[in-house]
């Protein structure tokens, strides 16, 4: 990669020499033009996602939550404003930049885990290896050892089909760790999945966001989620309705759940 890159400014929090941001956007918009209608998905968002924070973005269909996610794990660009990776301006990169950014610097989980039905476990968790290459060696050490990090090591040899939604989202979790990412991005990660599998999964990526440091960015309808988040941000018509830390999250948290019973 070459060195064309454009730092972020004001990289750390304020006053806060500790958080080391890892994403930012600054005034972000998106439009998207469809005949002679314009659709505003995002309309200015500034947003700041610190290394090692696990945070969850959450809104209505149609709020600009997966806009902002496609921003943040540079599988889409801005309208206008500027969307940073680990200090590095994604507008400012061409396409081998963009796919070595990918590669080396965020890990994705879907929500349908987007295996590749004809591999392995192994062979799905390796494959990211192959692409930065690794040798052969190297990455099947190490793609056996991130499947018995998320409990799968039996299963290596197990291909998709023969695996439940839950033991084949794990895979997708370990092959999101496959390139030591900086960033792991969650598109609705337990939507296909049942309440405790989903329960399960939660658990796991909170495990392996303390466990590797790696910042967990999540766009989610879960709940659940509430609980393991360090932050939570809502989406509404385009923009960042609000933001709340985990602790003033937990009375809120509790009184959803009483209105539901």
């Amino acid at each position: 990669m070459t060195e064309q890159t454009t730092t972020a400014p004001e990289a750390t929090a304020g006053g806060d020499d500790e958080k080391r941001t890892v994403v930012r956007t600054q005034d972000v918009k998106k439009l998207y033009t469809m005949g002679s209608m314009e659709v505003h998905a995002l309309r200015g968002v500034d947003l700041e996602i610190y290394s090692g924070e696990y945070m969850s973005i959450m809104g209505p269909s149609g709020s600009g939550k997966s806009t902002l996610f496609n921003m943040v794990g540079g599988l889409d660009k801005p309208s206008e404003g500027k969307v940073y990776i680990d200090e590095v301006d994604v507008a400012q990169l061409d396409a081998y930049e963009l796919a070595w950014l990918r590669c080396r610097k965020i890990g994705y989980i879907f929500q349908s885990f987007n295996l590749i039905p004809v591999m392995t476990a192994l062979e799905n968790v390796t494959l990211p290896m192959v692409f930065a290459g690794l040798t052969s060696d190297e990455s099947r050490d190490k793609g056996i050892d991130l499947l018995k990090k998320v409990g799968l090591g039996e299963r290596h040899s197990h291909k998709p089909y023969e695996l439940s939604g839950g033991q084949q989202q794990r895979v997708a979790v370990a092959r999101a760790l496959a390139n030591d990412p900086a960033v792991i991005l969650a598109d609705e990660p337990t939507a296909n999945l049942d309440l405790s599998t989903g329960t399960e999964i939660i658990e796991l990526l909170r495990s392996m966001n303390r466990d590797f440091g790696v910042t967990v960015i999540s766009a989610t309808h879960d709940h659940k989620m509430l609980s393991v988040s360090d932050r939570v941000v809502w989406i509404m018509d385009g923009q960042v309705d609000r933001i709340a830390l985990r602790d003033e999250l937990e009375i809120e948290t509790v009184s959803v759940g009483d209105e539901q019973h």
